[in-house]
């Protein structure tokens, strides 16, 4: 539990989470749509996946990021509490934003 609450107590890392919540997304669209270099995107996902709070899978060359299925089961009021209380962090609008335009962009599409 430690590790979780330590890995949520990050604003980059709630910023990530905010986003992953509504749809899992490629490394490359976290990067785009919260304004991170690819060093400092894979540190905090790193710290989130080391916690139980992301799971990760490969399509091709992109590393996907999900919420996990087991943080789910096992911190469910957790959850509640952040689907509840994230859209308060003041980046959250633009965040979302920014997170609209590049599922519109398509970074991680095969067809580019």
């Amino acid at each position: 539990m430690l590790d979780i609450l330590k890995a949520l107590a990050d604003e980059t890392r709630l910023r990530i989470i905010s986003q992953i919540l509504k749809s899992e997304m490629c490394v490359c669209e976290i990067e785009e749509c919260l304004g991170l270099t690819q060093s400092n995107a894979s540190r905090h996902l790193t710290v989130l996946k080391k916690a139980g709070v992301l799971d990760s899978y490969k399509n091709a060359q992109w590393t996907y990021y999900k919420v996990s299925d087991e943080f789910l089961r096992e911190n469910k009021e957790l959850y509640d509490y952040l689907i509840k209380k994230i859209s308060k962090l003041p980046c959250y609008i633009n965040d979302c934003d920014k997170f609209n335009e590049c599922k519109i962009k398509g970074l991680c599409d095969f067809k580019n």
